[in-house]
């Protein structure tokens, strides 16, 4: 008994891990544009408003994935969309790379937006819904490893092709500039995640969703071995027995008052406050926010490797601990520690002096803001990082799954799109200062939000979930 319930618990956690190649695609996406923005600059002679457009360009991609995502994984399933996911990732790693004009270029990051946008709801809704209770947290937790990590080696293959080449600007293989090659890199894992998918289950939930029963029971058994499986699959179809209808956004609302749940607005908040604390402002702007202080192309790529090895670490003590300490205790710490850290960014940036072309000379301050800045993506990725991925797939009931996870993810991404977008226009406007400045009242708010709004979904089956 003990022998197959290791191998149940195995294959789900492997299963898990397929599902997370979506995330590392997600964080490899998002942080490839960090090291490619002085290369789009030259080669589409780029103003700062339309250097901002080229880098947040995806977000809108990821906006109306998550939007449509959540909705048609409802109709065609989370195994379908993730390997639509894998193959507009594909396409998008390409095109990037061969683009010759800006406008070409954003139709290809629009399109790998969309399977960011996909992956970020998906990933995580699939893995709370083959996890037990009891491992939930930590498997959907590494979705948020995944992410960092393909943040973490978009950085690393950025600063060593540009430090091959010379510069991201100068020629390096097969004549093409070193920042095209930064996108191509990608094409290896985004063919490994649609071979992969071909191999996983669908979701069993779904499945009952759909009413296709039998093979809901066949999934069911292999996760979780047969007689435990049968009762789950009783538990899913109780669950459903009074819903099992068509799902729709307008479940959504309250049955009764025909307002919008409750739940809604909570995850709204959630994915509202993960994006306005300025975690992405690091992730797209790093290497553009330390060479404004002073940094040298090269020192700036080097400190988001550091910055992305910081990441992993968070992530990874936040799966350890999160189905034992909980979710809200993480979001508490997460909040506090990044209103000091970035309160201490603030006070750096204020106080440092402006060289003779306008940018900020950190000076004595280099290191203070240094740590400052690393402690901030430590809190972040110990905290709203995974916590939010992990709650936005598991918080809402079995009916409503799908379309709130859609609600929440065009929020998310749009919220994501407007702080990408207007950081250039602020840092011209009132400077790094101003900007922090409006990140930490962000993240002192979400603390109240926290304390007031969010409950603890710890230990909870999915079908106990109310809203």
């Amino acid at each position: 008994m003990n022998t197959q319930n290791n191998e149940n618990i195995l294959f789900i956690i492997l299963v898990s891990i397929v599902a997370t190649i979506g995330g590392f695609l997600f964080g490899f996406d998002s942080g490839v544009i960090n090291g490619t923005v002085d290369g789009l600059q030259k080669a589409f002679n780029s103003n700062d408003v339309g250097t901002g457009f080229n880098v947040a360009s995806m977000l809108l991609g990821c906006a109306i994935g998550a939007f449509t995502a959540g909705r048609l994984a409802d109709v065609y399933g989370r195994k379908s969309l993730l390997i639509v996911t894998a193959v507009f990732f594909i396409i998008s790693a390409w095109g990037s790379g061969v683009a010759g004009s800006s406008l070409e270029f954003i139709v290809y990051r629009i399109l790998g937006g969309l399977a960011v946008g996909a992956a970020s709801v998906m990933a995580p809704a699939y893995i709370s819904e083959i996890a037990p209770a009891r491992l939930r947290g930590r498997l959907s937790s590494i979705q948020q490893v995944a992410i960092i990590t393909g943040l973490f080696a978009a950085f690393v293959s950025n600063y060593l092709l540009a430090n091959f080449a010379g510069a991201s600007t100068a020629d390096f293989w097969l004549g093409f500039a070193a920042w095209r090659w930064m996108f191509w890199i990608e094409l290896f894992p985004a063919v490994l995640f649609l071979v992969f998918l071909l191999f996983i289950p669908e979701s069993p939930r779904y499945l009952v969703l759909r009413k296709k029963d039998q093979q809901a029971s066949a999934v069911l058994n292999r996760l979780y071995g047969k007689t435990q499986g049968q009762q789950k699959l009783v538990e899913i179809q109780q669950s459903l027995a009074g819903d099992r209808h068509e799902p729709k956004l307008s479940d959504l609302l309250d049955s009764k008052t025909r307002r919008i749940r409750k739940i809604v607005w909570i995850g709204i908040g959630l994915a509202t406050f993960q994006q306005l604390v300025g975690i992405n402002v690091v992730f797209y702007y790093g290497a553009v926010l330390w060479q404004a202080v002073g940094f040298s192309e090269s020192d700036a790529l080097l400190i988001n490797i550091i910055s992305g090895a910081v990441s992993i670490a968070a992530c990874v003590i936040t799966m350890y601990l999160i189905d034992k300490v909980g979710r809200k205790p993480f979001l508490m710490l997460g909040s506090i520690g990044m209103t000091v850290t970035l309160g201490c960014l603030v006070f750096a940036f204020m106080n440092s002096a402006v060289d003779a072309n306008g940018n900020l000379a950190l000076g004595s301050l280099g290191t203070f803001a240094l740590i400052s800045a690393n402690a901030y993506v430590f809190f972040f990725n110990l905290s709203w990082g995974p916590v939010m991925w992990v709650m936005l797939g598991e918080m809402f009931p079995n009916q409503i799954r799908g379309s709130g996870l859609a609600v929440a993810g065009l929020i998310q991404w749009g919220a994501n799109f407007a702080i990408t977008i207007t950081f250039p226009i602020m840092l011209a406007g009132i400077g790094l200062a101003g900007a922090y400045g409006f990140y930490t009242l962000c993240a002192a708010i979400s603390v109240l939000f926290v304390a007031k709004y969010v409950y603890e979904t710890k230990g909870r089956e999915l079908e106990d979930m109310q809203g």
